[in-house]
């Protein structure tokens, strides 16, 4: 019996019939980020922080919408709990940053021979911060927490993480509309993949259409990553140095996603090219069993190590693991998601953070058999007042994957 929604197209018509639609879905408005920063200066005073630095990336872009990927050079910026926002470039930099500023602030400038970390520290002076509690954004490179340390031996430097992902965790109803579209195209392309494959394609030729697919739905970048994986090539979760050319009868898995407005998608899809064995039909329903039972752990009040709980109990209860053992579950349940790929909450055991409205997470207990291959079925959930909802339906069975 032919899987339902598999083969019999080509790559030059499913690109044909995409129409561009990235464009439906607003980008942060410039209020939500005043929104953030005012939740932010709260956190910081529970936390007894004085200020916060936020580094070049992702926090600098969530709290300000300042656009600036982390280097050699320190380009951050300084928030006190009154609101006040501080950013600290190289001078030859300042009109770039000045271009790319969305939240104002006054920006201080350092020159190639001078001391960035002097600088900061001669900010914070001036703003009545001469020592204490200094929050780091824990993504900051060593070498920039390492010299804002030396530059004032009275600093205490104390993760940020309660105050960003305190206020990154929960996602607003933006963020949770720009992420569904972000799915919602991805899906289409993992649609468009099963559609296009035949015995022979190479997993380049599979990626290649991706990021082309991703293009013509409007996502300028393309795909954000991609793995394509055929045959025993799924055992191995995160792909194999050479990926082979599909086969008949072999499992697929395509694990892709895209980036919108600074928001990510990320979805796999495992299924069988041609016949299907009884191991790969066992296989695939107990992931199924496995994904569910994650879903409906997920609860309002509970903790994210339960939801992993709940993946596991599944798992053994079919001769699989236990914990990490093979076959089974050989890594964590699932993953936050925002503008990082990977971000909290993370699902995972003895992860005792309580899960929240707002919250946007992974549900992916991968199995893998060894030496034969692996099945994965990840979608993403947002977790309502009502509790949690799928941004992208599971797959429906193995014979029909999609729900053609």
């Amino acid at each position: 019996m032919k899987t339902t929604g598999i083969g019999g197209s080509t790559i030059e018509a499913e690109l044909n019939a995409i129409k561009p639609i990235a464009h439906l879905v607003k980008p942060i408005q410039k209020s939500e980020f005043y929104s953030r920063i005012d939740k932010a200066c709260k956190l910081m005073q529970e936390q007894k922080g004085r200020v916060m630095y936020l580094d070049a990336g992702t926090n600098l872009y969530y709290f300000t919408g300042t656009k600036w990927n982390s280097s050699e050079r320190m380009v951050g910026a300084l928030l006190f709990p009154n609101g006040s926002l501080h950013y600290i470039a190289p001078n030859f930099e300042k009109g770039t940053i000045l271009d790319f500023m969305e939240v104002e602030g006054t920006i201080h400038c350092w020159e190639e021979h001078e001391s960035p970390y002097q600088l900061l520290a001669e900010v914070c002076s001036e703003n009545g911060v001469d020592g204490g509690v200094v929050l780091i954004d824990e993504s900051t490179p060593f070498f920039i927490s390492d010299g804002i340390a030396k530059a004032n031996s009275k600093f205490e430097l104390v993760n940020s993480k309660p105050v960003t992902a305190g206020c990154r965790m929960v996602k607003s109803e933006a963020e949770v509309a720009i992420i569904q579209h972000a799915m919602n195209i991805t899906l289409e392309v993992q649609k468009a993949v099963a559609r296009i494959l035949h015995v022979g394609i190479s997993a380049k030729e599979v990626t290649d259409f991706i990021h082309e697919a991703h293009k013509r739905y409007g996502i300028a970048s393309g795909s954000y990553f991609c793995i394509v994986l055929f045959g025993v090539d799924t055992s191995f979760p995160h792909g194999v140095k050479a990926p082979k050319d599909l086969e008949d009868g072999e499992v697929v898995l395509i694990d892709t996603g895209c980036e919108l407005h600074g928001y990510l998608s990320d979805i796999t899809r495992t299924y069988v090219f041609g016949p299907i064995s009884e191991l790969q039909r066992r296989i695939w329903n107990v992931e199924k069993k496995t994904q569910l039972a994650a879903f409906n752990a997920a609860q309002l009040g509970d903790t994210f190590s339960s939801i992993d709980d709940a993946s596991r109990v599944v798992i053994e209860a079919h001769g699989l693991g236990p914990d990490y053992d093979l076959p089974g579950l050989p890594h964590r349940t699932g993953h936050g998601i925002g503008l990082d790929i990977h971000e909290w909450p993370y699902v995972i055991r003895n992860e005792e953070t309580v899960i929240e409205p707002g919250m946007c997470f992974s549900i992916e207990p991968m199995i893998c058999v060894p030496d034969q291959f692996g099945i994965r079925h990840e979608d993403h959930i947002y977790m309502t007042k009502q509790g949690p909802k799928w941004f992208t339906e599971p797959m429906l069975s193995i014979d029909d994957p999609f729900g053609e």
